[in-house]
């Protein structure tokens, strides 16, 4: 039984959004000291929308795919749908079972998106 799809092998290999934004308008990253992942989150709000999101970091191919899956998602939608990125989301967009070792891998981009203060307000 392969441990990643291909799905997140691709998104591993050829993350998307991938890199930084020169004046983001909203910053936040996240780390796991226990294997050294380390993830940073780029964004540039107008109005209510999501203009541009980027990541960057290091890390295993769970955290990098999760991030690289993340942020495609969140690419031009309203910043409600922040609040969407939920354990349970991220899980069911990877798409295959995880142990409790792995989990905080897979869910570093959580941890960083959640600590971004962004308001849904004009």
């Amino acid at each position: 039984m392969n441990l990643y799809s291909e799905l997140i092998l691709d998104h591993y290999r050829y993350p998307r959004n991938f890199g930084r934004l020169d004046q983001p308008t909203h910053f936040s990253q996240a780390a796991n000291p226990f294997c050294g992942d380390e993830l940073a989150v780029y964004l540039m709000v107008s109005g209510s929308k999501i203009q541009k999101i980027k990541f960057s970091g290091k890390g295993c191919a769970l955290s990098i795919a999760s991030a690289s899956m993340v942020t495609e998602f969140l690419k031009g939608k309203s910043v409600s749908y922040l609040k969407k990125v939920t354990k349970d989301f991220i899980i069911k967009m990877l798409g295959i079972e995880i142990g409790p070792t792995r989990l905080k891998c897979a869910l570093l981009i959580l941890e960083a998106v959640s600590r971004l203060k962004v308001s849904s307000n004009k």
